[in-house]
């Protein structure tokens, strides 16, 4: 079995998370940053050949009232050029309120978020990714 790759789009970063072999536990990973990183296409499949990655998830931004947005069609371009650029399956979950859970996370475990957006994100994602683990 692989691992499943989360992956948290924002405009300046994309979190990133994984799952262990097993698709029991969701882990923080990395952070792309995509203006250090503009080919962030190419840093996708080299963690997905690193890892033995099976299956991606990214989280799609609705808005609270389930609507699509402006964030949301920017994701879902990314989606496209994932689809086909790499040949795994790709699935979407809601992704709403997965930064504020983050913040909360990081924060009980003493860590400051002022600054570290990068941790927000990579934890966005394996809280998001640890739900479709769960729903599974």
């Amino acid at each position: 079995m692989g691992r499943l790759l989360a992956l948290d789009v924002g405009d300046r970063r994309i979190g990133v998370a994984l799952s262990d072999p097993m698709h029991i536990i969701a882990s923080p990973h990395s952070v792309i940053d995509r203006k250090i990183t503009p080919d962030y296409i190419r840093e996708i499949q080299k963690l997905i050949s690193e890892q033995e990655v099976e299956a991606v998830v990214v989280g799609l931004p609705l808005t609270l009232k389930n609507n699509i947005s402006q964030q949301t069609k920017k994701v879902q371009l990314i989606i496209e050029e994932l689809t086909s650029t790499l040949n795994l399956p790709i699935h979407t979950i809601d992704e709403r309120l997965s930064s504020v859970s983050a913040v909360n996370a990081l924060k009980l475990k003493g860590v400051k978020t002022g600054h570290n957006k990068g941790e927000i994100d990579k934890t966005a994602a394996a809280i998001f990714l640890q739900e479709f683990l769960d729903s599974k």
